[in-house]
C-alpha cells in the first residue's frame, strides 16, 4: 500500500506529513507476493456490493472484506457511513452486499489519514482463515550500519506498534540473504518445528529476493499467520519502494494508485519538479531544495505559511515552469505567489520569459505575485518584467523583504 505509516516511517520539519512514498495497495502487494512464491489468501477484487455479494456466494463465509485506501490501520478506523472500520468478517453474500453498501463510495478515517478520509472504491475479499498465531516480519534499511535488516515478533497484528520494542533483528547482506546460522538462530527464538522452519525460510530468503530484485525499501508482513490447520500464510502485506529506482520498475510503476490530493504532485514529478503540497496560502516556486526550505523559514518567520514546496531544479525549462504556475493558479487556497529563483544553470531571463508566457496564456495573474531574481542573466530578467506591463508582479532582490512582503499581500486572506 501507499503512504500509510509503517513503523519505520521519518518525519521531519513542516515536510512530516508529506513525504511522498511509492507503495501498492494490498490487493497489488498479495499478487507481488504470489510471483516469488509467498503464501496468501486467494482473494478477490470487488468495485460493488453486487460484485462482493457474488464473490461471498461462489467462496462461502465467512469471508474478510477489506478496504483498499492508501493508508495503514484499516480495522480500527472508522466509516464515515456507519462509524465501523475497514476490514469486516461477513457470515452470509447478503452480509457482504449490506457492508459492502456502507464501504464502497464513503470515507474511511484512520489514525494515518486526514479528519475527513479516504474515499474508498475498491473492496478486497477473501476467505476468512482461523488463525492460531500471529506474526510480524519485515525487511527494511538500517540507514546506520548500512545494511539490510530483518524484523521479526510472534506478537503481530494489529497491535505491534505498542510492541515495536519486542521486534527481534537480524542483520544480513543482499549478497548472502538469510544464512543458515540467522535460520537456526530463528528457529531457536521463535521456536518453530522443523516443518514450520523449511516453510519461514522460504518465506525469508524469497523475500530478500522481492527486495533485491524490485528496489523496495521496505517490505511488511503483518500478520504472518499460522492457521489452525497448521500452514503459513501472510494475510497483510505493505511495501515502499525506491521512489528514484522507477525506471527501473516499470511493471511496479504501473500498479501504483494515487490520492485526489496528490494529482498535482504526480503531475509535477513526471516534469521532473519537485511538488509537495503544504497547509498554507503562499505559492512557492524555487530552484533548489535548500533555498526553498529557506523560503519555507523566512516566509514563516514573518508570520505567514507557504501552500506548497515547488522546487523547479537546474533543468527547468519553460514548459515545466508553464506546468508549475498552472498548478499553484489551480489551487484555490493560493493567495499569493513567491518566485525565488538564484539564476545558476537556470537563467533569470529564461524564468522572467516564462513568467510572461504563463502570464498570457492565463490571462494575467489573478492573485499577486513577488518575485526575487538574482545570478546569471539577472538584468535581463528584471528588464523583461519591468517592460511587460504586468502590475501585479513586484520585484524585490533582496531575501528578507521580498519574504515579508508576499506575507504582507496575503495577510487576512485566509
Amino acid at each position: 500500500m501507499m503512504r500509510w505509516r509503517s513503523l519505520f516511517s521519518l518525519h521531519h520539519g513542516p515536510f512530516r506529513k508529506h513525504v511522498r512514498q511509492f507503495s501498492l495497495l494490498e490487493h497489488h502487494s498479495h499478487q507481488l507476493l504470489k510471483q516469488f512464491e509467498i503464501p496468501v489468501p486467494h482473494g478477490f477484487v470487488v468495485h460493488s456490493p453486487e460484485a462482493a455479494r457474488d464473490v461471498v456466494y461462489n467462496i462461502g463465509a465467512p469471508s474478510v472484506l477489506k478496504a483498499q485506501i492508501l493508508a495503514g490501520g484499516r480495522g480500527k478506523g472508522k466509516y464515515s457511513s456507519d462509524g465501523k472500520g475497514g476490514v469486516r468478517i461477513v457470515d452470509s453474500a447478503d452480509e457482504a452486499f449490506e457492508n459492502a453498501s456502507k464501504m464502497l463510495g464513503y470515507s474511511l478515517v484512520t489514525k494515518q489519514t486526514t479528519s475527513s478520509g479516504i474515499p474508498v472504491h475498491k473492496l478486497y475479499i477473501y476467505k476468512s482463515v482461523d488463525i492460531a498465531q500471529e506474526f510480524y516480519v519485515a525487511i527494511t534499511f538500517d540507514r546506520q550500519r548500512y545494511m539490510p535488516v530483518l524484523l521479526m515478533s510472534d506478537d503481530g497484528g494489529v497491535n505491534i506498534e505498542s510492541n515495536v520494542n519486542q521486534l527481534q533483528r537480524f542483520w544480513f547482506h543482499l549478497s548472502t540473504g538469510i544464512t543458515p546460522e540467522i535460520a537456526a538462530y530463528i528457529e531457536a527464538q521463535f521456536g518453530f518445528s522443523d516443518d514450520d522452519m523449511r516453510v519461514v525460510t522460504h518465506i525469508l530468503r524469497q523475500l530478500v529476493t522481492l527486495f533485491r530484485e524490485k528496489d523496495a525499501t521496505l517490505l511488511e508482513l503483518n500478520p504472518l499467520v499460522r492457521t489452525t490447520e497448521g500452514s503459513l500464510m501472510c494475510l497483510d502485506a505493505k511495501f515502499n519502494f525506491d521512489d528514484s529506482a522507477k525506471f527501473r520498475q516499470p511493471e511496479l510503476v504501473s500498479l501504483e494508485e494515487h490520492l485526489p490530493e496528490e494529482k498535482d504532485e504526480y503531475e509535477a514529478s513526471k516534469l521532473g519538479l519537485s511538488y509537495i503540497r503544504l497547509d498554507g496560502n503562499i505559492g512557492v516556486i524555487v530552484n533548489g531544495a535548500g533555498l526553498a526550505m529557506a523560503t519555507n523559514d523566512l516566509v514563516t518567520l514573518y508570520g505567514g505559511n507557504c501552500a506548497n514546496f515547488l522546487d523547479i531544479g537546474g533543468g527547468a525549462t519553460k514548459e515545466t515552469l508553464s506546468k508549475a504556475f498552472s498548478i499553484l493558479q489551480g489551487d484555490s487556497r493560493t493567495k499569493g505567489l513567491f518566485i525565488n529563483i538564484y539564476g545558476g544553470i537556470v537563467r533569470c531571463d529564461m524564468i522572467a520569459e516564462s513568467i510572461l508566457a504563463a502570464a498570457a496564456a492565463m490571462g494575467g495573474f489573478r492573485i499577486p505575485v513577488v518575485l526575487r531574481l538574482q545570478g546569471t542573466n539577472y538584468e535581463k530578467g528584471v528588464k523583461l518584467i519591468q517592460e511587460s506591463g504586468l502590475d501585479n508582479i513586484l520585484l524585490e532582490a533582496d531575501f528578507d523583504a521580498a519574504a515579508q512582503k508576499i506575507v504582507e499581500l496575503t495577510h487576512g486572506s485566509r
